[in-house]
């Protein structure tokens, strides 16, 4: 079974999380699965990130922009493959020009246009759990792009289907899709199922949960979500 998984910057924000993300993760490669993740930038780091590009300028190119905001996940997928390794698992860190995930060159909001496969596809058959940046891509001309706000979900739905995947898990830090933010409303309802176009409603109207891109990508494509948290090992959501 080929699984992509998903971890946000809240999931991976220091060492205690990523440790935990790596045993997650070993949970389902020890049963004999194909594993693929895709992470965010550490916690605020993108933040981080701006907050540098403006003590520089305000008006700063959109090109430069996105070379900068790819470091973050660079960071990210090689410091849990260095976790991976520690656990005595074989992984290997790849970010978008590694991978060669082509978008449009539309900078800050670039469109997927292919994933070539073949380098995660000969990573796994290495039996190694296989690390990809979310967020970003590159373009014809090899400069790198990011695909907006949910780009790493973006991404994770993307591979799964250019993978054919049997599963895509976004892991969140809430246990699931809810009527409202269950941090804010005491009595949300957790929605054991919810449909695309359900899920989309819900995303258009600011459900921080998975991006609309990320939605319209999976209905696109027929690929089933399971929202669940990075935190818990409960069975969560799924968006079918």
């Amino acid at each position: 079974m080929l699984m992509v998984k998903k971890f946000g910057g809240t999931s991976v924000a220091d060492k205690e999380k990523i440790f935990n993300v790596a045993n997650r993760c070993i949970e389902d490669y020890k049963k004999g699965n194909k594993i693929v993740v895709v992470l965010s930038a550490m916690g605020k780091h993108t933040d981080e990130l701006i907050s540098l590009a403006n003590e520089i300028s305000i008006n700063v190119p959109k090109r430069e922009m996105d070379m900068l905001f790819t470091v973050g996940e660079q960071i990210t997928v090689s410091l849990m493959a260095m976790a991976f390794d520690k656990l005595g698992i074989p992984a290997v860190s790849l970010n978008a020009f590694q991978v060669r995930m082509l978008t449009n060159a539309n900078y800050g909001d670039a469109e997927i246009i292919k994933i070539e496969t073949e380098r995660i596809q000969a990573e796994l058959s290495k039996n190694k759990i296989v690390i990809v940046t979310g967020f970003q891509g590159i373009d014809e001309n090899n400069n790198y792009t990011t695909l907006g706000r949910g780009g790493s979900d973006t991404t994770a739905v993307a591979l799964a289907s250019y993978l054919n995947a049997d599963s895509c898990e976004i892991y969140t830090d809430v246990d699931g899709v809810y009527t409202a933010d269950p941090r804010i409303v005491n009595d949300a309802i957790k929605l054991e199922n919810i449909s695309y176009d359900e899920m989309l409603e819900l995303a258009n109207l600011g459900a921080g949960v998975l991006h609309n891109k990320c939605v319209k990508l999976a209905k696109a494509n027929n690929i089933k979500l399971v929202v669940r948290s990075s935190m818990s090992n409960l069975e969560r959501n799924s968006c079918i």
